[in-house]
């Protein structure tokens, strides 16, 4: 079956689209609350060191191995793999490429339903923007106080804008490439920088809004999120890296399956190595240059380092921050844009997710674009739908954003980074990289990317198993080895009965790690016999 060759509209609209799949909640709630966590200035050097050594060459990997396979006529991970080594086992090694992106999906829409529903209940009061108990709102916007609540569809409930937000994806991915997603980020990401400055303006503003508590002012709050600390300890502790390395791959979205792909649409003089150190270097400014100056400061300015630490990612941007505006002058408004904000943020994220399980579909089975949405919309409908009901204590949202969002990305990355150094061969993928260029990458990172990336990435991935999934305490001469919360939700333990949700998250993943393969297997015989119609 012919199906249309998709390609780019313009260079800038490439760029835009992967910095839109890398700009989104991370960097505006999770990198400043980790920031702040981890002390600021030793948290930033950790994180500049994970951006040099896994982030910025992941992505030039990812560029490069995407201009080669499409090149080949593949825009999938698992057949750009397939094309790169030549071996019957290769396309499988690409099979996370399509379950990570297409499972992170699965959550992600429902969470991006969130920020359209906070921005919209602020404008139009429904946050209440004084006298709110927002930790309850949250609670039971989201349906977390109990399984299935969720499901329910007023303006003060989730339901309408999971909705909302699942249909406008699907439209756009619907339109293709260029006239979709090229065209969203084409709109939506100068209007989120300019919503984020004019946020910025006002944080950096706001003085010292209380003169009872002097100490609460714009200065000490930046203070509070960039003062170095004692650089030290901080960058001794282990789960400090942890912490920058996950999320230099949440934000740069490396790992993901979606920069190769976006990158196989590419025309053959495009520049990789310029466009991709753009795309890193826009996401960057989203994240240390606003991200990192509107969420913690603003917190901090009227609620204090009390109101801050120990507030995860959902708590900070959906507890705090609605309380934060609520002392503002013209709070609903604030916060009707900072919501919106993130709504941008995570729009453009979520469609670059859905892109790699279409390019899959269509060049694995054969089928056109209006087949492949159609079987997608179905898939993620059904995740979405099991997400959305199992939403008490978010156990399901968060099991899968553990297993998938976690671990499988942490082993899709390592082999990427191994499949250009060792599958394409480091010389090979230089000159690869560098066709078009209007710059050259320091030679420096060949030795990078073909020893020190996956080294790094091997030992972060090690460490971050034995704590995570072992309970390691990190001590070799008093080693303690105690059962995670992950861990006890599957198996049990220390008095935890295992958890129905947990299990039948994970079941879930099984399932779609085995539709994956069995997709994959069919595409292999597609191309095997494509390959020998062209022997």
């Amino acid at each position: 079956m012919a199906r249309l060759q998709e390609a780019w509209g313009s260079r800038i609209g490439v760029i835009l689209a992967v910095a839109g799949s890398a700009v989104g909640l991370g960097n505006f709630l999770r990198f400043p609350g980790l920031a702040a966590q981890y002390g600021g200035g030793a948290f930033m050097i950790a994180y500049f060191i994970s951006l040099l050594i896994i982030g910025i060459p992941i992505c030039w990997v990812e560029w490069t191995l995407g201009r080669y396979g499409g090149r080949k006529g593949f825009h999938s991970t698992s057949g750009i793999f397939n094309a790169l080594l030549s071996k019957p086992y290769a396309k499988y090694l690409g099979v996370i490429g399509f379950v990570v992106p297409v499972c992170i999906y699965m959550y992600y829409v429902y969470i991006e339903a969130w920020c359209l529903g906070y921005a919209m209940n602020a404008l139009i009061g429904g946050l209440s923007m004084e006298g709110r108990d927002y930790g309850a709102f949250f609670t039971r916007f989201t349906g977390a106080a109990e399984d299935g609540v969720g499901l329910k569809f007023g303006l003060s409930d989730v339901g309408v804008f999971v909705l909302i937000v699942y249909v406008l994806n699907f439209y756009f991915i619907y339109r293709g490439i260029s006239k979709g997603i090229e065209t969203v980020c084409k709109i939506a990401m100068p209007a989120l920088i300019v919503i984020a400055l004019i946020i910025l303006v006002r944080v950096l503003t706001l003085g010292t809004p209380d003169p009872l508590k002097p100490d609460q002012n714009v200065i000490a709050g930046l203070g509070f999120m960039w003062n170095p600390g004692d650089i030290a300890t901080g960058l001794r502790n282990p789960q400090l890296w942890l912490a920058a390395a996950g999320q230099i791959f949440f934000s740069l979205s490396v790992g993901f399956g979606v920069i190769i792909t976006y990158a196989s649409y590419l025309r053959s003089n495009d520049d990789v190595v310029l466009s991709g150190l753009t795309a890193s270097a826009a996401n960057e400014f989203c994240e240390v240059g606003l991200g990192g100056l509107i969420t913690v400061p603003a917190a901090f300015i009227f609620l204090g380092a009390a109101g801050i630490v120990g507030q995860g990612t959902f708590g900070l941007g959906f507890n705090v921050l609605p309380e934060v505006f609520a002392h503002m002058p013209g709070g609903h408004l604030f916060a009707s844009a900072f919501f919106l904000l993130l709504f941008l943020a995570a729009i453009t994220s979520s469609l670059s997710m859905l892109q790699p399980g279409i390019a899959f579909l269509e060049e694995g089975l054969n089928i056109n674009r209006k087949q492949s949405v159609a079987l997608l919309g179905f898939v993620t409908a059904i995740g979405t739908l099991f997400i959305w009901y199992f939403s008490k204590d978010l156990k399901a949202l968060d099991t899968i954003d553990f297993w998938v969002g976690t671990v499988m990305l942490f082993i899709q990355a390592t082999i990427l980074v191994i499949m250009f150094g060792w599958g394409l061969g480091i010389e090979r993928g230089w000159s690869i990289a560098h066709e078009g260029a209007e710059m050259r990458i320091p030679e420096i990172y060949k030795f990078v990317i073909k020893y020190v990336t996956p080294a790094f990435l091997l030992l972060i991935f090690s460490l971050f198993l034995m704590q995570n999934v072992f309970g390691w305490n990190y001590s070799f001469t008093a080693p303690e080895f105690k059962p995670t919360g992950y861990m006890k939700d599957l198996l049990g333990g220390d008095g935890a009965e295992p958890s129905f949700v947990a299990r039948l998250s994970v079941g879930w993943i099984a399932i779609m790690v085995t539709f994956s393969l069995v997709l994959v297997n069919i595409a292999g015989k597609t191309w095997e016999r494509e390959n020998n119609r062209n022997a």
